[in-house]
């Protein structure tokens, strides 16, 4: 983010807000909410950025008014604190360079790798040539297309060849008809040309280019843009594509040549005779496009859904054409291209032959959406999943093409054409970016205190430069050990089976490889048994779920490893039974020991006594962490006594000291582990990270060397397993005044294959699942299912997202029926003699500013002590203070111990003190929903936390805002997806969507309340780290209410449940209409699903 806001400074140096979030958009950080890089971001913008064209100047967030009197603040920082930007001092690109550039001669340019051979032309002769000569071999430029097959699925190309600096393929030229495109050309470039072009010529001439602009805001972010090519858009034919639809419609024709010749082709004729369709020849080589004008009576249209509104693959989309006989609405021609259903675009050329001739009313549209179902074939099966709702899609989006353009028909002869119906006005409305606006309410510190005094005091963040500067490191920034070596691992591919051999032969021999890591080569402990069932380093004679570890290489690169561990062959033996769900756990009573009991009044006799009885079932998904920097470790050997450093990052040090220890053989005293800070953990870096850890250590305990292992971001998605999917079975018995009476449930948690936290969890599910309400005939019982999944594990929150939505849900249905509206460490501060301070403490900094508030509850002691010095010497500097203190021998050494919480919980008695203490938020969501598409936009959020007293509001606040905007991404959007065989789909930022820019509400504010005593924690703080998560579920219930409105106006008055995340899938399916019965229903046992729901 710090990159692009960088280049966008370059540029513009002083930018507006809209190129602000323009240029952050595609840049993911969900654990930061977002909102203080937005507001940091704010400070080079010298217009205003929100509503404060009032005659008075005022914005909408002003807080003076309604504060005043009171000891409240708004700011967490001053501007006037920065140092201004000066454009002067900026780095300049080497004139030498450019001159150089200018004047080289053009000259073919070839690198030769070990594998591949990249060669770039000059001339369009010779890339024909070169074609002729290497028909298979890949055109890349922007290498957005090629690159991800070449590295997630293993696709080899041994030459590439990149055209990028031909000029044929470069061009802009505007014509008399149309405008013609390089297919070199950058999607920027497109951009810019399309922009210009609309802006010079009149609107009937540019109703396609109009159209490729709306979809170029949302095809990737801009960086993706600056380098991904038109031509490498249109030649990869990938369904996902947004320009095809558009392209094809609008009758584009390509400019083709090869050695042979040149030819002109429609693309719309690449897509109209389905997948079979060789229209293109393999040495042919894209040159150019030529996006023809639109015609008077011609109306062109795009539509699209992505599981995010910004930087996300669609679900479907279509590109939609008609023209109209002069001035009647009798269809001359219509073009329907729809994306996302098939292997590549598809064109519905028999529905649209059918229409023509038609009249644009509503039987056309019925007869349309009636056949476009028919041809358009769509099996249960169909990769990607979402059958029903793209079905729905593809007539929803026809839908909207009949609304538009009767709307605009209107416009051009109200007489004759009637204006749509009042009710499907805001059919044509589209969701509008908006500027994020927030505040940060918070209560200021006593007017007594110091001003030298901290703590309660908005405190930068310690590391924050070193974060925006690049400057905070990592463990893979450890500099190169000598003779160090890279490790990859190699999974399973199997659910449950035998392991009947490993061939590592091919691996052995594969260049840079120094050795095969197994489970033989393990010292001591393979297995942990912290519960019956073991935590494994390394599969031995079975493997119990895809992606565990069977065997690693250890190369001296990272790439040879990787390129070794593809040639590991291993011969399975498949196992019965395979269990992946959570019904399939239940049936065959598979679950870990023990399970969490709690009970409370008589619930048999209350829910005799009651008026209504409420049961469900409801089914939350899971949750990846997503962290931002990945699991990873480096392992260095000392060279005597089997000590060894180990640098890895984890929450939890003791842990990976003592499991690696163990693994080794060895006393805990010769592991020595370091952890400076991590990038981001939500619990994912605790047990996980000893296991690979340990797996690194065993490498390098077999090697000798040194061995540095960090999992890329689909291994890390398929190793590490994340929140716990929770299926709730309830029974609620209530009168009907709302009053609750008594409750059942059972709570089945997906656990995986190893218990991990599982337990746990289970037990937080149980204690917290009251949340707010009092019950008092209440009986519950969590489990943890037993799986062949990768073992789930400790999340932020820790059961509560998912327990307390299963209650609120609940109680969102009663108030309904009843007519209601529902509520919803140890630690060592040095000062020495030069004035420099030392702090040390057992906490990990992860992101969440423990090491901020250390130092700010170090400098209230020790300040303390310095008083007397400096009220004698207010001039002096620090080090005098320090050095006459050192004179006076006064201690500038603190010592703090915090022993923690007490806590104990008797789950014989169903007694105890689970918890030391209780913190209290509220959040109140605005949302609007498409009916049509399930699309949301969330409008604004107000937050009330109380949090004790804060020991630093900046930090508390941000904890708070990123914690909603992950509760978000659990509640609407993070979608994991596992094959029938329980191989996991989602791997990467492509198909696993986490809230970005884009996702946050419109008005955000965060609110304190006034500081109050917490007797049992420092400074009577509150940990607010995974409190603010749940309320995310504000927006998951405002949708919820949105639905429910939709479903009453149209006559749907049941009971009905939705599921989390409310994916736009759900909410569209939810909004039953025409449309959703249009759609064939599938018999479950007709068909293997693509995805299961676990």
């Amino acid at each position: 983010m710090v990159m692009s806001m960088y280049a966008l400074l370059r540029n513009h140096p002083e930018p507006s807000m809209e190129q602000i979030t323009a240029a952050l958009a595609g840049n993911l950080c969900r654990c930061t909410g977002y909102r203080p890089i937005l507001d940091g971001c704010k400070t080079f913008c010298k217009e205003p950025f929100c509503c404060q064209s009032k005659e008075n100047g005022n914005c909408c967030l002003d807080q003076d008014d309604k504060l005043k009197g009171e000891k409240i603040s708004t700011k967490l920082f001053s501007a006037d604190e920065f140092q201004p930007l000066d454009p002067t001092q900026e780095f300049i690109f080497p004139p030498e360079l450019m001159t150089m550039a200018e004047n080289q001669p053009r000259r073919t340019l070839v690198f030769q790798g070990e594998r591949t051979t990249w060669i770039s032309p000059a001339s369009l002769k010779e890339l024909l040539e070169l074609k002729a000569k290497y028909p298979k071999a890949p055109l890349v430029v922007g290498n957005t297309s090629v690159g991800p097959e070449m590295k997630f699925k293993r696709v080899h190309h041994p030459v590439i060849i990149s055209p990028a600096r031909i000029l044929d393929l470069n061009v802009v030229r505007y014509t008399d008809n149309g405008l013609t495109l390089g297919a070199a050309c950058s999607l920027a470039v497109v951009k810019d040309a399309l922009t210009n072009t609309v802006s010079d010529l009149p609107g009937d001439k540019t109703k396609i280019f109009r159209v490729l602009l709306q979809q170029l805001k949302t095809l990737g972010g801009q960086q993706i843009r600056n380098i991904s090519s038109l031509g490498g858009n249109i030649m990869s034919r990938k369904s996902t594509s947004d320009l095809n639809p558009i392209l094809a419609v609008g009758n584009c024709t390509l400019n083709l040549a090869s050695r042979e010749g040149t030819q002109k082709i429609s693309l719309s004729d690449i897509f109209a005779n389905g997948v079979g369709n060789n229209t293109l020849m393999p040495e042919e080589v894209l040159v150019s496009v030529h996006i023809p004008h639109s015609r008077k009576g011609e109306f062109v249209s795009a539509f699209r859904q992505a599981q995010r509104q910004e930087n996300a693959l669609p679900i479907a989309n279509a590109g939609m054409r008609v023209l109209f006989a002069e001035g009647t609405d009798i269809i001359l021609d219509f073009g329907i291209f729809y994306g996302g259903i098939g292997s590549t675009t598809v064109c519905v050329k028999q529905t649209c032959q059918a229409l023509i001739g038609r009249h644009w009313n509503e039987q056309m549209l019925d007869e349309a959406c009636r056949l476009v179902l028919k041809e358009v074939s769509l099996p249960g099966s169909a990769p990607g999943g979402k059958v029903e709702y793209r079905r729905t899609l593809i007539v929803s989006f026809l839908f909207k093409f009949y609304l538009e353009v009767l709307q605009s028909l209107n416009r051009m002869d109200p007489h004759l054409y009637p204006e749509i119906a009042e009710k499907y006005g805001s059919v044509l409305q589209d969701f509008q970016p908006q500027i994020p606006q927030s505040e940060q309410i918070y209560q200021e510190v006593n007017p007594e205190q110091l001003p030298r005094d901290p703590v309660g005091r908005p405190i930068m963040h310690q590391a924050g430069i070193k974060h925006a500067t690049g400057e905070a490191l990592y463990c893979d920034d450890i500099r190169a050990v000598d003779e160090e070596l890279f490790l990859a691992v190699i999974t399973s591919s199997r659910a449950h089976a035998k392991i009947v051999s490993i061939d590592t032969s091919e691996a052995l021999k594969a260049p840079g490889v120094f050795d095969i890591i197994t489970a033989q080569d393990v010292p001591a402990t393979n297995e942990f048994y912290y519960y019956s069932d073991p935590e494994i380093i390394f599969a031995k004679d079975k493997v119990i779920c895809v992606g565990q570890i069977v065997c690693g290489v250890v190369a001296d690169s990272d790439v040879h490893a990787k390129q070794a561990a593809a040639k590991v062959k291993i011969e399975y033996e498949d196992l019965e039974p395979v269990i992946l769900t959570v019904e399939e756990a239940i049936k065959h009573n598979s679950f870990f020991e023990p399970q969490r009991r709690l009970e409370q009044g008589n619930v048999d006799e209350a829910f005799e006594t009651v008026d209504q009885i409420l049961e469900g079932e409801i089914h939350i998904g899971g949750q990846e962490h997503f962290y931002m920097e990945t699991q990873c470790s480096l392992v260095v050997p000392k060279g005597e006594d089997k000590e060894m450093d180990v640098y890895v990052s984890t929450q939890h040090p003791a842990l990976i000291q003592e499991m690696v220890a163990s693994c080794l053989g060895v006393p805990a005293n010769r592991i020595m582990c370091h952890v400076k800070r991590i990038g981001g953990a939500f619990g994912g870096k605790v047990g996980k990270a000893g296991l690979l850890a340990s797996v690194a250590a065993v490498a390098a305990n077999k090697t000798g060397r040194a061995v540095r292992f960090i999992l890329d971001r689909g291994d890390d998605m398929l190793i590490t397993g994340g929140r716990h999917p929770l299926v709730a079975k309830y029974k609620v018995g209530f009168m009907n005044n709302g009053r609750i009476v008594a409750a059942d449930a059972k709570y089945y948690i997906n656990g995986g294959c190893t218990p991990d936290d599982s337990i746990l969890v289970a037990e937080v599910v149980v204690l917290k699942m009251d949340n707010a309400y009092k019950i008092p005939n209440l009986r519950c019982c969590g489990r943890a299912c037993k799986t062949n999944l990768p073992s789930n594990t400790a999340f932020r929150g820790f059961g509560f997202p998912q327990s307390g939505l299963i209650t609120e849900s609940w109680i969102t249905a009663i108030a309904a029926k009843s007519g209601l509206s529902p509520e919803k460490a140890a630690a060592l501060v040095h000062i020495y003699v030069d004035g420099s301070v030392l702090l040390t403490h057992g906490g990990i900094e992860m992101g969440q500013g423990i090491h901020t508030k250390m130092i700010q509850d170090a400098c209230q002691t020790l300040l303390q002590r310095l008083e007397p010095i400096i009220s004698k010497n207010p001039k002096g500097t620090w080090n005098d203070w320090v050095k006459e203190a050192f004179e006076q021998s006064i201690n500038l050494s603190a010592t703090g111990y915090f022993r923690g919480y007490e806590a104990n919980m008797d789950w014989e008695k169903g007694e105890g003190h689970p918890f030391t203490y209780f913190l209290f938020g509220a959040a109140c969501s605005e949302v609007e929903i498409d009916c049509l598409t399930g699309n949301h936009k969330n409008i604004r959020t107000d937050i009330v936390m109380d949090i004790g007293c804060s020991i630093n509001p900046a930090v508390d606040i941000g904890q708070i805002e990123g914690a909603f905007v992950q509760g978000i991404g659990l509640y609407t959007m993070e979608e994991l997806k596992y094959s029938p065989e329980g191989v996991l789909y989602t791997r990467g930022p492509d198909q696993y969507k986490i809230p970005s820019i884009c996702d946050l509400p419109e008005r955000f504010s965060v609110s304190l309340l006034s500081s109050s005593q917490n007797p049992y924690a420092i400074y009577s703080s509150k940990g607010i780290g995974e409190a603010g998560l749940f309320l995310g579920c504000s927006v998951f219930f405002a949708i919820w209410d949105a639905v429910a409105a939709v479903r009453k106006e149209r006559g749907l008055t049941g009971t009905f449940t939705l599921n989390s995340p409310l994916t736009p899938e759900r909410i569209r399916m939810a909004c039953a209409d025409q449309f959703t019965e249009m759609s064939t229903k599938d018999e479950p046992e007709s068909f293997v699903p693509w995805a299961i729901s676990i």
